[in-house]
């Protein structure tokens, strides 16, 4: 491709080319430690002013401040199950291999986010409700995604073939997707306990600033983590999926070389030489 011609492609075409895996292994590595720092920053400083900053809630006293985790896990347990099934299905769609690899990788911290939001959400209610369970709608509907989280990462990882088991996955994720918005409206569609959302993007927020700028911070706390262990875990399934292509025998040659160690498959000679 003519360098000129190159640089004046669109940026939506410039970003298609780091689905090329071996692009898309040095962005994320390059990436990596900016999401850490941030993920550190943002989190400290959003627990501090969570746990120490804001003000004791009138209603529900010091329990309340269990939202500045509980909500963050709630919100990404959603969204990320939205981006793994549309990753899923692109990489079915079009046969895109790093768009799988993205879907496998998200699965994982997904289910994780959303155990902790079930986690935290008992120990919520049970100071509130008096209870650490109840059949409520938008708590069974959680589990119910947890469930699916789980469910995708056991089927993609019992079929051999991995062209087979990303097209299941991709089947399993799509049909999943559907529990996303039950869980969302279920406190507007069903009498529920659960409360109503305490941020809307048509209404004014229904706490302090200080309580806001609290749960904001550690929501993006979380997604810098999610992106950090995401992209680890993508580049970790990118060099299993590719360790016969020439770059990654040639990346596993430079950092045998950079620890002192002997290539990777080298033969009795070439490893006391």
């Amino acid at each position: 491709m003519d360098p000129r011609a190159a640089s004046r492609a669109s940026p939506a075409l410039r970003l298609f080319t780091f689905a090329a895996p071996m692009r898309f292994y040095r962005l994320a590595g390059a990436s990596l430690p900016w999401f850490w720092v941030a993920a550190l920053a943002f989190g400290l400083a959003g627990l501090y002013i969570g746990f120490f900053v804001a003000p004791t809630d009138a209603t529900q006293g010091e329990s309340y401040r269990i939202i500045f985790i509980h909500v963050p896990a709630a919100w990404l347990s959603m969204l990320l199950y939205l981006t793994m099934a549309f990753w899923a299905a692109i990489g079915w769609a079009f046969n895109a291999r790093m768009a799988s690899v993205l879907a496998r990788a998200i699965a994982p911290t997904g289910a994780m986010f959303t155990g902790l939001a079930l986690l935290t959400g008992a120990l919520w209610g049970q100071p509130t409700w008096g209870t650490w369970w109840v059949w409520d709608a938008r708590l069974t509907s959680e589990l119910l995604l947890l469930f699916l989280y789980l469910g995708y990462i056991a089927l993609v990882n019992a079929i051999d073939d991995p062209r087979r088991a990303d097209q299941a996955g991709a089947l399993l994720a799509l049909v999943g997707s559907i529990n996303v918005p039950v869980i969302y409206f279920s406190v507007k569609w069903w009498n529920t306990l659960h409360q109503g959302a305490t941020i809307s993007m048509t209404a004014a927020p229904k706490m302090a600033q200080t309580m806001l700028t609290a749960m904001l911070l550690t929501t993006l706390a979380c997604w810098a983590y999610a992106f950090a262990v995401i992209f680890m875990r993508a580049r970790a399934s990118i060099l299993v999926r590719d360790r016969h292509a020439q770059w990654a025998r040639e990346l596993a040659v430079a950092k045998a070389a950079d620890r002192g160690a002997a290539p990777p498959h080298a033969g009795p000679r070439e490893r006391t030489a």
